[in-house]
């Protein structure tokens, strides 16, 4: 049996002791003294070994690295803000800049070679014994949504430039035996521009060119707003950031779950067995502006009540698409069947004009995302929504239009790969307990990840790590320390594993 920790022999060597006090009166002096004399020196024996123990399992779990520092850095993460009450940090924004240079700091503390590309993602790599091979890629987000928590896309980042820090603390990194690289990407969430991905789809080379074009609410474009952080990117530098899918050999990713499953059941760690697909809908209603005293009611052509009843028509479709959805060409059983446990559509933002109080709107805009793990469902589910819509629109005179900003096929991830970190985040569980770990669940994610993009460049794996009550996008959004822990512990055991 292992030896337990210093502080718990002391504990119960001071109880031990204590218990002898008390029944003292009911020994003989001969018998209290043996007793006495005996138990301290087998318990100091043992707390010895303990003490002894627990000093290795210190040393070779790296609390300070993995789970101190690691925990400090995603404090010091979240205060790099845009808004003084809230976590902001946007495509090109002051904050994300200045949370890039941090990484960037922290990249260079562990010794890597660090640069910064044409779309502002962060990198930092080591070469290893063959600079010549194959690289893996460990990635995740820097930016944030509006009122953010602080481990969405930070913790990936974090955890991985701890791993490498412990390998080159120990004086491993330079075994690798293939280049690791480390890429902080500046735009997943697509809150400033409306296109997710901007950073790993470069990489990956599923950018269009046109994407530079694209413009904010102010009218800034995404090469505006690199160039205003001094990065020139034209249509013709931005082809070149593509990598060569020779020169990769993987891609992993470790993010929190942002769902319920792993703290139900009660684990930190799970494996990814692939991502939904999504796509990303703006839809405008025109109407007919006018005084909110004067026009009668069935008179009206009012955007606003023709986008209310498209948004609740779009829940009931979500919530029970065999009951809207045929089986003709456009739909099969078996795509419907798939889409009742996966499918999720969310109205986010709307807006009118001119958003008075006594005014008819002439105009509300809102947004549509569309996540499933079939991407064939979700097709069919968008061109019911089309075809419904603009019968309502049709119906209450007033004109539609649908544009698709995002699209986005589902993901499946390597079964190596994730066999792979599913046996790292095994290994890591049972060094951190000191005991048999409970088997790492494989769970699917209803969320995007830089993880899609890549996956058209090179194979992907990812890790989740349990997030209290399931919250994200929210300043509730929590990670215990024990599992920040247990996620660098996971990548370093796949270092160690797959690398070394």
């Amino acid at each position: 049996m292992a030896s337990l920790p210093f502080h718990t022999f002391l504990g119960q060597t001071i109880l031990n002791l204590h218990a002898l006090i008390i029944i003292r009166k009911g020994l003989p002096s001969f018998c209290f003294f043996v007793v006495f004399l005996l138990t301290p020196t087998c318990a100091f024996s043992h707390i010895r070994q303990g003490f002894e123990e627990d000093k290795g399992r210190k040393y070779d779990l790296f609390p300070e690295i993995l789970m101190e520092e690691a925990v400090a850095r995603l404090n010091e993460l979240g205060e790099v803000s845009d808004a003084d009450e809230y976590l902001q940090r946007t495509f090109q924004s002051p904050a994300s800049i200045k949370a890039g240079n941090l990484i960037r700091l922290w990249m260079e503390d562990v010794g890597l070679k660090t640069w910064v590309d044409k779309m502002g993602n962060v990198h930092g790599r080591t070469e290893g014994i063959n600079p010549s091979a194959k690289a893996l890629l460990i990635g995740s987000h820097l930016d944030t949504v509006i009122d953010a928590g602080k481990f969405d896309g930070s913790l990936g980042i974090v955890c991985a430039l701890s791993a490498l820090k412990v390998l080159n603390m120990t004086n491993r990194m330079g075994r690798l035996r293939r280049p690791v690289e480390i890429i902080a990407f500046s735009d997943e969430e697509g809150v400033r521009f409306q296109s997710t991905f901007l950073g790993s789809a470069a990489i990956a080379g599923v950018l269009p060119a046109s994407a530079l074009h694209v413009h904010d609410k102010s009218g800034v474009t995404v090469q505006d707003a690199l160039r205003e952080n001094s990065i020139e990117t034209t249509e013709e530098n931005l082809l070149e950031l593509k990598y060569d899918p020779e020169s990769v050999w993987g891609y992993i990713e470790v993010h929190i779950e942002q769902g319920p499953v792993l703290e139900t059941i009660g684990l930190p760690l799970g494996s990814v067995k692939g991502i939904a697909g999504q796509t990303r809908l703006k839809v405008t209603v025109r109407g007919s502006q006018g005084h909110a005293g004067t026009v009668p009611m069935n008179m009206r052509q009012d955007p606003m009540v023709a986008a209310a009843e498209i948004i609740v028509l779009l829940e009931g479709l979500c919530k029970q698409p065999e009951q809207y959805l045929s089986y003709d060409g456009e739909c099969r059983a078996s795509e419907v069947q798939s889409l009742s446990g996966s499918l999720v559509c969310t109205v986010g933002e709307i807006s009118s004009w001119p958003s008075a109080s006594n005014v008819i709107p002439g105009q509300v805009t809102f947004t549509v995302d569309v996540r499933a793990i079939d991407d064939m469902g979700r097709e069919a589910v968008l061109y019911e929504l089309s075809k419904r819509m603009h019968q309502i629109c049709d119906r209450r005179s007033v004109f539609c239009k649908i544009d698709r900003k995002h699209d986005a096929n589902a993901v499946v991830c390597d079964k190596e790969l994730s066999l792979q970190l599913s046996s790292a985040a095994y290994a890591a569980l049972k060094r951190i307990k000191g005991e048999a770990a409970i088997d790492v669940p494989a769970l699917m994610s209803g969320a995007g990840h830089d993880a899609m993009a890549i996956s058209h460049l090179t194979k992907v794996g990812m890790l989740f790590v349990r997030c209290r009550g399931g919250i994200s996008h929210s300043p509730a959004e929590h990670v215990l320390d024990d599992d920040v822990w247990a996620s660098g512990m996971a990548v370093l055991a796949f270092l160690e594993t797959a690398l070394l």
